[in-house]
């Protein structure tokens, strides 16, 4: 699907955590709302993902379930349920869920999920749970 809802999510109640645990399988992020022209997306994670960057924007990740790190060539960000962390533009990232994890991304519309790097975990955008 290439557009989302006619509501785009607005004026309703949505449960992120709800719609992540309708999500078959890892890292197949969902788009459940849009905002001017950023999407809340959705996703269950577990183990790694790959090295990647997104060179022209900022990507926040709120975990909504678990615990998740993200690595840096530098160091890590640990994240556990209720936190959110944003990893600047441009700068490399690989997150990684020992246990299964439910997260909420939000980034602008069209943003590839695994940036600079494609790879069979690259999904296509605008699909919407």
């Amino acid at each position: 699907m290439t557009s989302g809802p006619s509501t785009r999510g607005q004026r309703i109640a949505i449960d992120p955590l709800d719609k992540a645990r309708q999500i078959d399988g890892f890292w197949q992020q969902r788009v459940i709302a849009e905002m001017n022209d950023y999407q809340f997306k959705v996703a269950r994670v577990e183990g790694d993902f790959i090295w990647h960057r997104h060179a022209d924007t900022d990507e926040t990740f709120i975990v909504l379930e678990g615990e998740l790190r993200i690595d840096f060539r530098d160091g890590a960000m640990h994240l556990r349920a209720g936190e959110l962390g944003i990893v600047p533009k441009g700068v490399e990232h690989k997150p990684y869920a020992a246990g299964e994890v439910k997260i909420l991304l939000i980034e602008p519309r069209g943003v590839v999920n695994t940036g600079d790097a494609r790879s069979d975990r690259t999904v296509p955008n605008d699909l919407w749970i």
